[in-house]
């Protein structure tokens, strides 16, 4: 083997070594990006969830804003502990 060939030779393997690990650090940020929107996802929808119960018995039982005011905190509790429970089963993947 003569010394070009030697060198085209490494030159390949180098090459195949980096656009795998580019292809790897491509899907960890992908990984990483989404798990991040569910996180936000969560909490944004149990605390929407929460306060849009709350809406609805304050409209039946006519005790407005006393209701809304009390499941507006009860979902942003259910969605912080949904994002701690999230993120503790992400960490431990």
């Amino acid at each position: 083997m003569t010394i070009p060939d030697e060198f085209k030779t490494r030159l390949k393997i180098a090459k195949s070594k980096l656009k795998k690990e580019l292809d790897n650090d491509n899907e960890k940020q992908g990984t990483f990006l989404g798990n991040a929107f569910k996180l936000g996802t969560e909490l944004v929808a149990a605390v929407a969830v929460g306060t849009i119960i709350g809406f609805i018995l304050d409209s039946w039982f006519d005790t407005k804003p006393w209701l809304i005011i009390i499941f507006f905190f009860l979902g942003a509790a259910a969605g912080m502990l949904n994002v701690i429970r999230a993120a503790n089963k992400m960490q431990k993947d």
